[in-house]
This record gives C-alpha cells, structure tokens and sequence, in this order.
C-alpha cells in the first residue's frame, strides 16, 4: 500500500511494500525535488506533525528525513520560521546534479524546432522581460506607496455584491461605470474630448497597441514612427504587416516634414508627443499642428501613445493631441500599469467614433474582456477620489527622487556620467563624460552583469545610433537604493576611475 502525502509544497508518498525504510524513502524523495528544481531555496517545508499524519507514519520517521537533509545542507531551520530548503546550496548538491536534469521553469527547447519569421523578428526586438524588477528599470512606479488596503477594502466592497453584468462576461468595451470614470479623468486631466462609448478597456496598453495595429493596417501599409522609438509599437506594428518607416526626433519632436518626404502614402503615425520615449523630448505645439494638417490632408490616422503623462512636474501641464483633433483622427491610448502597480495589467483605448463598432467586432473574434474581476474594482476607486489622490503623493515624491538621483549622479559619478533633469516621465536618458571611451551597448552590459537595468539608448534606434547613452528608470526606487545603484552602475561600467576617486577621498 502506497500513503501519498497531500501537505502543501510537497509531494511525496511512502510505499511499505518496498524494503527501503520510510525516513530514506523521504530523505531520497525531497533531495530529489531539491536537486531538479522542483523545491527552490527558500522554499518551506510542511510541518514534521502535519506531514507524518498525512502519511500516516510515525512522527519520528519524519523528523529523522529532515534531520539528515538539515545535517547535508539542504535544508536550513531556524526558531519560528519551520524548515526551508537552503538558500546558499553547498558546492557538493551542484556538482551532484544531473546533468540531464532541467529545472521545471526552463524547458529544453526542441532542436532544429520551427518558428515563423514573425516570432524571430520580435524575439531581436526585446530587451527584457517585464518581470525585472532590478535598481533603474525603467517606468517601474513606487508600489510601497500604493494605497494596498484601499484597494483591498474597495474590492471586497464590490465583490460582496458583484455586478451582475460583470459575472457573465460583460460588454466588450469594458465595465461601463469604469469607461465613464475614464472619460472623466482624461477630459479633466488631459484634456481629452470623448464619450464613455469611445472608451475601450485593454490588458495594457501594449495589447491596445496591438489591437489598433491589427485594426488599421494591412500589409505592406506605410507607418510613421519616432526614431528612437518604443519597442512595443515597433513589435505590434511588425506584427500586423507594415512597414515602418523610422523618422528623426528632434528638440520638438517627430520631424513631421521628413514623414512627407519619405512617406506621403503612410497609413499611420505613431508618435509619444507628451514624453518621448525614450529621449524624454516634449512635441512642441506647432509639431503637434503640423502632425494634425499631415493626417487630415492624407487621410491618415495618429497614434498617440500617452505612457506617462500623469507626470509632469515643471511648467504649465500640456493637453493630450487628442485634444486639439477636430477631424477625429487620433486614437489615444493609456495605461494605468505604470500609475498603479504593473500586475494590475489595465489600459484603454479611446478611439475616433467611426472605429467603435470594427474595434468591438475584431475584439469578438481575437480577445476577450480583460480583468473583469479588477474593472469595478478600478471604476470603485476612481469614483471615490482614490485614484487622483495616489497620482498627486506620487508626483511629489517623484520629482523628490529626480533631484535626488541627479545630486547622487553628480556625487558618485560626476566626470563619468551625466544628465540634466526632466520636467516629467519616469525615466531620463544619462549620457556619457566626454573622456569615456566606452559603447552604451558594453555599458549597459557591464550594468546587466551588475544586476542594474540600464537599457542602451542606441538600442532604441532602426538603424546607426544618432546619440548614446542609458535609459534609466528613478521612479520605483528609494534613495537607499538611487545611492547603491549608482555606485555599482559606475564601478561596473570605469571601476579604474571610482577606485581613483575613493582613494582621493581618503586622502
């Protein structure tokens, strides 16, 4: 007869038909899940009590399996904390695994496997996932200053007494409360000019830019964009088809005259006029106009992708684009991930009238509603105030830790890297002293190797790099961590020159 243990984090079973005596059968069983990755360090262990009433063996027997585990190093105990698998495994567990034995998290691929062209060309385009969570990465918000036990108290408010619309599905554009208290806020805030009925909830903006692209072009279709220009469009764009036509971005902008001239039959211009990204550069007003008169005159459509807009903090704030279009050729997009927390995985859409219904009928067919279980939630805390009240904290204390990520800059790296401050976003780009004889592409190797995030500027580009540099992101870290990221940035990328200049500060 076989007992299989049902305690969690742990599979294991004992068979008393077998001659191996129970405490080696789960000493071999867990040593087995450590050695292939299924039990990750750190990871805890049931209870001795709770394990050996599962089995139904004695409680000695259990103790026994453990005290060997704990005695070899696989396993670490400690008062009030139970028994874990060893965070630090010692060097004979490594060398005495099997080299045919792969971690469950990391599939072999499959030799000589075929995938289509589309999947390479987007795989060149990505810089990393966006499950790093490493010192700059940019875009990353403040998550310990989210207001958790709001959001915690308005969910269970709401899922107490579900809308019943939701329970079922729900309206393809979104929970309609939710697309109300948008249209609000980006009329208010941004100054946008729609109806709750033009506002389409999306998971991300990342899939409302794929699923404009997939809308409005064809392809072959001819499509404007920045260069350097965001990955994420340039990926949805390569995925519908189109051919991307890269244009210079300037101290005002996109160069809307070299979009003319390179390609008056464009489809599509996708531009980020309130924060450039990554160059941080603001669309002057008469680019804007200019972008306007090319879309009326060829009948073409704008993109206008408003990553960050909720922070700004010098100068008079700046309307959207989609506020100046009277010929409803914009389509907006906006996220709440980089406002909120990135988990929450809820964007939107505002689309020109006409695009509403061939939106909803592509929606039917490729995707659902996204996160129908968080959109009441969302709408909850909009319509109580929460929401402003979080970006105005965060405003504030972002542009407290700009400053003091330049001051620390200046402090810890002057003569090795520089860079001015913005009057918004959640990033800056950090150049290079003139004396530094190094790539921003070998910098931000250095920098990855170091355990820091710091995306090279030229990889932003289509083609040769007109500018160098790191995009780095300031928002998501406290000043502890702004301090020793900056100090293993700069030691990583010239740590010649900060062991001179430690050395001069001791003298």
């Amino acid at each position: 007869m076989v007992r299989t243990s049902k305690a969690p984090l742990l599979a294991v079973a004992v068979d008393r038909q077998s001659d191996e005596p129970a405490y080696r059968q789960l000493y071999n069983q867990v040593r087995a899940a450590i050695l292939d990755g299924r039990l990750k360090p750190g990871r805890r262990l049931p209870s001795s009590r709770g394990l050996a009433k599962d089995l139904g063996v004695s409680r000695n027997t259990v103790l026994t399996a453990f005290e060997m585990l704990l005695h070899e190093g696989y396993t670490e105990s400690g008062i009030g904390s139970g028994t874990r698998v060893s965070a630090v495994l010692p060097e004979a567990l490594l060398s005495a695994r099997d080299s045919s034995q792969r971690p469950v998290d990391k599939p072999a691929t499959v030799s000589g496997a075929r995938i289509s062209r589309l999947a390479t060309s987007l795989d060149s385009m990505r810089q990393r996932t966006r499950a790093d969570q490493r010192t700059f990465r940019p875009g990353l918000p403040a998550v310990e200053h989210f207001p958790w036990n709001v959001w915690g108290r308005l969910a269970g408010r709401v899922w107490r007494h579900p809308p019943s619309g939701q329970i079922g599905g729900g309206d393809l554009g979104g929970y309609r409360p939710l697309r109300d208290a948008i249209a609000a806020y980006v009329a208010a805030v941004r100054g946008v000019r729609c109806s709750a009925a033009q506002v389409m909830i999306t998971s991300g903006a990342q899939q409302g830019l794929d699923l404009v692209a997939r809308l409005l072009l064809n392809p072959g279709d001819r499509v404007w964009m920045e260069n350097p220009g965001y990955a994420g469009l340039r990926g949805a764009f390569t995925a519908a088809g189109a051919e991307i036509v890269p244009l210079p971005v300037d101290g005002e902008g996109l160069n809307v005259e070299a979009g003319r001239q390179r390609a008056p039959d464009a489809v599509l211009a996708a531009v980020t006029p309130s924060h450039q990204y990554p160059t941080g550069v603001t669309m002057s007003l008469a680019r804007r106009l200019e972008l306007l008169d090319w879309a009326r005159e060829a009948g073409g459509w704008i993109l206008e992708d408003d990553y960050d807009s909720e922070y700004r903090y010098a100068g008079k704030p700046l309307s959207a684009l989609q506020g100046l279009d009277d010929t409803g050729r914009v389509i907006y997009v906006g996220t709440f991930s980089k406002v909120m927390f990135p988990a929450l995985r809820l964007g939107y859409v505002i689309l020109p009238e006409p695009l509403i219904a061939p939106f909803k009928a592509m929606c039917a067919v490729l995707t659902d509603a996204p996160a129908l279980g968080l959109q009441p939630v969302l709408a909850a805390f909009m319509d109580d105030g929460h929401f402003a009240a979080h970006v105005r904290r965060t405003r504030a204390l972002y542009a407290e830790r700009q400053r003091y990520f330049l001051g620390a800059l200046t402090r810890i790296a002057g003569g090795l890297l520089v860079a001015q401050s913005d009057e918004a976003g959640m990033h800056m780009v950090v150049r290079f002293d003139a004396g530094l004889d190094i790539g921003d592409k070998e910098a931000a190797a250095r920098a990855d190797r170091a355990g820091i995030s710091a995306p090279a500027l030229s990889g932003y580009y289509f083609d040769k790099a007109d500018a160098e540099g790191l995009v780095l992101g300031y928002t998501g870290f406290s000043e502890t961590e702004i301090e020793a990221g900056i100090r293993r940035l700069a030691t990583a990328i010239d740590p010649d020159r900060i062991r001179t200049d430690l050395g001069r500060s001791h003298t």
